[in-house]
């Protein structure tokens, strides 16, 4: 069989370009839910390879044999964002967008380490995108959930910004009357050095490394650590409010598979859609 009625067979039109795009951008077909599953396979391997290499007993004896890999898949992904660059219509958008910002910073650390050493470890943020398995395991349908998610922190980011300016305000009035009552000689050298044991406290992490040691100081650390308790539902409890609140509005999901925009390849779960909210390409 020719390599065009291959295409053919699968489904993919004629021209190069756009065979490359159902490929890359599309999981419908075999060979592009076969390019998915292996790019994911070279994703986990990669990461994998830079964690390995920043354990001292493993690179002492195979840091040669990971960098290596570590650049053999470096040039894979260079290859593939530039593969995506070329095949989508709008490059700028595709560029600009979450997915093709994550893929140019999973292979830019590894250029980089050139002039930095040691900023290869940075390649890990290529983990993010393993967010396409949504495509592979059919589960782009429920990204009208995430929607939600997102709509709902949306609508309370006033008030867990209140919130936020609060606890602000409440630790730099305790850090700053704890370094008046405990001082240098107990540890608080400094404001600054007031706020962190605060900021510790009050979300109940204490670390240890300063502590109050006057009866006084310990009693303000106790009040503290209770304030911090009932601070931590505060954010909770608006979440939770508005989540449900969002909810209450009907919503339709379609289970028909998601459609990919051929201009700047983001996923559009939204059947009845006929143009791409990101770039305004018309879906086919």
């Amino acid at each position: 069989m020719s390599l065009r009625s291959r295409f053919d067979s699968w489904g993919f039109p004629g021209p190069a370009r756009d065979a490359t795009y159902r490929i890359i951008f599309e999981a419908e077909t075999r060979v592009g839910k076969f390019f998915d599953i292996a790019l994911i396979l070279a994703i986990l391997s990669s990461v994998t390879v830079v964690m390995l290499d920043s354990v001292p007993e493993i690179a002492e004896h195979y840091h040669g044999a990971l960098r290596l890999a570590e650049w053999f898949f470096t040039g894979v992904f260079t290859i593939e964002y530039m593969a995506r660059i070329w095949c989508v219509a709008s490059k700028k958008k595709y560029a600009l967008s979450f997915f093709g910002i994550v893929d140019l910073l999973s292979v830019i650390p590894t250029y980089l380490s050139l002039l930095i050493p040691g900023i290869e470890v940075l390649a890990d943020v290529r983990i993010l995108r393993v967010v396409r398995v949504f495509r592979i395991l059919k589960l782009v349908q429920y990204m009208g959930e995430a929607e939600v998610l997102v709509a709902t922190l949306k609508a309370s980011r006033f008030k867990i910004a209140v919130f936020l300016i609060t606890v602000m305000s409440i630790v730099v009035v305790i850090g700053s009357i704890i370094y008046l009552i405990e001082g240098p000689e107990n540890g608080f050298s400094s404001i600054p050095r007031g706020l962190y044991w605060s900021v510790v406290t009050l979300t109940t992490v204490g670390y240890g490394d300063v502590t109050p040691q006057t009866g006084l100081g310990q009693a303000l650390a106790a009040i503290l650590m209770v304030m911090g308790y009932a601070l931590i539902a505060v954010p909770t409890g608006l979440f939770s409010a508005e989540f449900v609140q969002q909810n209450k509005a009907p919503q339709e999901q379609s289970r028909a598979p998601a459609q990919s925009c051929p201009g700047c390849g983001t996923l559009e779960a939204d059947q009845q859609a006929d143009y791409c909210r990101y770039c305004g390409q018309r879906l086919t």
